[in-house]
């Protein structure tokens, strides 16, 4: 009879040990995740510092820039480029010494040569007999235009020097005609990039695009 209460009390003390081990010690903290030597210990959101919901203040480069072009408050305009390609090189060169920097896109006339011409006549017919006469007249470089807004126009030659146009038209009046001289022109796009100065005094734009065929002109910050 002794020995079965022993073995009762033996179990009841067993059961007892158990459940505190497995409920007895609420406040353990978990096992830290092993990591490679020098590897910081990740951290769950919650578990860092400060309060959730507070906002992270993130300085923006476009507003740092601001503030320096409001400082300087000095602009230049360079140019112009004649491709896309040297713009690009530009702005790469200078954009990491400068407060700020863009590029644009502008449109410019230039003269594309010189036109000697006898005007429109009213028909194809007289437009070819007055071609006839400028055969007769020992002229043979000339070309009756059938088309477009200049139909019936004797084209008499294109120079790119005025001189030699006014030469040519000259010739021609002493032979008895009335041609006309008309500068031709075409629109092409050129391109600027447009800097604010650094606070440096001794920058110098020359020193990172070298190039005689471009200058800078002064313009307002943008």
């Amino acid at each position: 009879m002794f020995v079965r209460l022993l073995f009762l009390l033996l179990i009841a003390l067993n059961v007892g040990v158990g459940a505190w081990l497995a409920f007895g010690d609420g406040g353990k903290r978990p096992m830290p995740v092993a990591a490679d030597p020098g590897v910081p210990e990740l951290h769950l959101l919650s578990e860092g510092r400060g309060h959730a919901g507070v906002p992270q203040v993130v300085s923006h480069p476009s507003e740092a820039r601001k503030h320096a072009v409001q400082a300087g408050s000095r602009c230049l305009s360079i140019g112009p480029f004649d491709t896309q390609s040297d713009t690009r090189d530009a702005v790469r060169a200078l954009t990491a010494h400068v407060a700020d920097i863009q590029y644009r896109q502008e449109q410019t006339t230039q003269s594309s040569g010189w036109w000697v011409y006898l005007p429109p006549l009213s028909s194809r017919d007289q437009a070819l007999a007055m071609a006839r006469k400028l055969s007769a007249k020992g002229v043979s470089d000339y070309y009756v235009v059938t088309a477009g807004d200049r139909q019936n126009t004797i084209s008499l030659g294109l120079f790119h020097d005025p001189d030699n146009a006014r030469r040519r038209q000259q010739k021609l009046i002493d032979l008895g005609f009335k041609p006309e001289l008309k500068e031709r022109t075409e629109t092409l796009p050129e391109y600027w990039v447009d800097i604010a100065l650094p606070a440096d005094p001794k920058f110098d734009w020359r020193v990172y695009v070298p190039r005689a065929d471009v200058s800078a002109k002064p313009v307002s910050c943008f």
